[in-house]
């Protein structure tokens, strides 16, 4: 029989936004008391579960951006930077981070804001969920060495390494958007649901909590093929895991479309974890 359609449509709802949105809203306001250096543009925009509307019951960190606009960064060598005429500026990332981390301290108070290796992490209070604030660079993945033919993406450095970190968010949620539409409004909340089957899987002790992040499993998602979305969620659940499990999970590729999801890179979903979660899947439905 399976997992009943009733309980996976049941977990294909959205949760809570309107705190996520509140979050955001703040810290947009926190930054805006501060006074920037001229000529210093930037933005702030959700991203993460909250932002393409894949959020589930019981999630609660808000990932906000904060991106650096006025400076970018970029895959060209210096000899083409100097070709296009990019100079180096004196205000970068570093700089940049500097004076959001001053600006969340003055607004919230030292006591609550923390800084992680990835991230700064601002608590829960006033109305607003716990955050945590990405600061980060405007990055441009150039095509081909002419000025306008790029690629944005963000880019931050980790706490004491010298290794450039590279995501695109923007790129992720405009694919979410058009696989909603390819998959007649079915493709979130069909990942809502398998995010609440990993949460299951977790609780009961299926899997450990690392097996596979709630990300690598929406990636996943968009690589089904659209005719596999039904108004079935039991037809779906089972034409997307035997899916999965019949193609090669080394020719899946992040919902940004810039990088293969799986394989032996650090930020990448190693193959044998992936396999497992959904192996555990198919035992689940099987002795539902």
């Amino acid at each position: 029989m399976g997992i009943p359609g009733s309980q996976l449509e049941t977990w294909s709802h959205q949760g809570a936004i309107v705190t996520a949105k509140n979050t955001h809203e703040s810290i947009r306001n926190a930054l805006d008391y501060l006074k920037w250096p001229d000529n210093v543009q930037y933005e702030a925009y959700l991203q993460g579960s909250y932002k393409n509307d894949t959020n589930i019951y019981g999630d609660m960190d808000v990932d906000v951006v904060v991106q650096l606009n006025s400076t970018f960064y970029s895959n060209l060598t210096e000899e083409q930077k100097r070709a296009l005429g990019l100079e180096p500026v004196p205000y970068g990332w570093a700089e940049f981070r500097r004076d959001v981390l001053s600006a969340l301290q003055t607004y919230y108070g030292t006591q609550a804001v923390v800084e992680g290796n990835k991230c700064l992490k601002l608590t829960a209070g006033g109305g607003r969920l716990p955050a945590d604030v990405v600061v980060c660079a405007q990055y441009r993945w150039y095509q081909s060495v002419h000025v306008e033919d790029f690629v944005e993406g963000m880019a931050f450095w980790q706490h004491n390494s010298v290794q450039m970190t590279v995501n695109y968010p923007k790129i992720h949620y405009e694919n979410g958007v058009k696989k909603h539409q390819d998959t007649e409004g079915r493709f979130k909340p069909v990942v809502r649901m398998f995010k609440n089957l990993r949460n299951f899987l977790i609780l009961g002790d299926f899997i450990p909590g690392d097996l596979a992040p709630s990300y690598f499993v929406e990636c996943a998602l968009y690589n089904v093929p659209n005719d596999s979305f039904s108004s079935s969620y039991q037809d779906t659940f089972c034409a997307a895991v035997n899916w999965l499990l019949g193609t090669d999970l080394t020719s899946l590729r992040f919902q940004n479309g810039q990088l293969g999801l799986c394989g032996d890179e650090s930020v990448q979903w190693p193959v044998q974890k992936a396999r497992q979660f959904l192996q555990q899947l198919v035992s689940l439905w099987n002795s539902w």
